[in-house]
Order: structure tokens, then sequence, then C-alpha cells
């Protein structure tokens, strides 16, 4: 998918090597990824991941909102403290990729380098 347009999740509990990573296309598409450490893991095989896709398109701007269920993931709790990485591949015209983040680790773009975990959070909800 991030040969074209699409647009990536990164999800990790702070200060935890495991982590998460979904992908969304405006074709609708998705997959969903569960690492151990960094690059080791594998595709999430699971119907109840299935994200809410919608996609708004005009000349010049595209915007993709997915609603995800965080309560389906093994890692995530209640109250637990997340960092989360927002980027997108974008596809020119010219079909040239280009690669944005919220921060970029240092050297090539490497979405999945924990440096680029840059927006934190809090899941809602009470300790069980």
């Amino acid at each position: 998918m991030w040969q074209h347009t699409c647009f990536e999740l990164f999800i990790a509990a702070q200060n935890d090597a495991e982590y998460y990573e979904f992908n969304f296309s405006p074709s609708g598409e998705w997959a969903a990824y569960e690492f151990r450490n960094y690059r080791d893991g594998g595709a999430i095989d699971s119907d109840d991941l299935e994200p809410n896709i919608a996609v708004q398109q005009s000349a010049e701007t595209l915007e993709l909102s997915a609603v995800l269920r965080a309560d389906r993931l093994s890692g995530i709790a209640p109250e637990i403290r997340l960092s989360l990485g927002l980027s997108a591949v974008i596809e020119g015209l010219d079909e040239s990729l280009s690669y944005w983040a919220l921060k970029h680790s240092l050297g090539k773009p490497d979405f999945h380098h924990p440096d680029s975990f840059a927006f934190e959070l809090t899941v809602p909800g009470e300790k069980s």
C-alpha cells in the first residue's frame, strides 16, 4: 500500500518496545500489523479491527479519517499512556513519492523508529 498514497498510524504504550501499525488507503483498503520490537512482527488477521474509513477529496485536498476500536488491541488498556506516530506517503501526479510525518528520525524516513512516535495521549477509561 505504501507504494501509493497512504496514511499510517503507529501506536505504542509509552516506554514499551511493542507497537501496532495501521495503514489506510484512500481506496478504503487497510492493513494492520503487530510488532514485538522494532520491525519484528507481522500482519494481524482480524476482522474485529476493521476501521471505519471516510475519505473526502477535492481538486486541491484529500482528507482521510479512520476510526479504530482501541479496546480490540490486546496491548492497549484503559488509562495507559500512548505514543503515536502519524505519517503519510503521498504520490505526486508524476508518480514520485514524498514522506511526511509529525516527526522524522535522523537519516532516511523510517516511520517505525521510536523517535517518530511524537504524539502522546492517555486511553480513557478505568483500570480493571
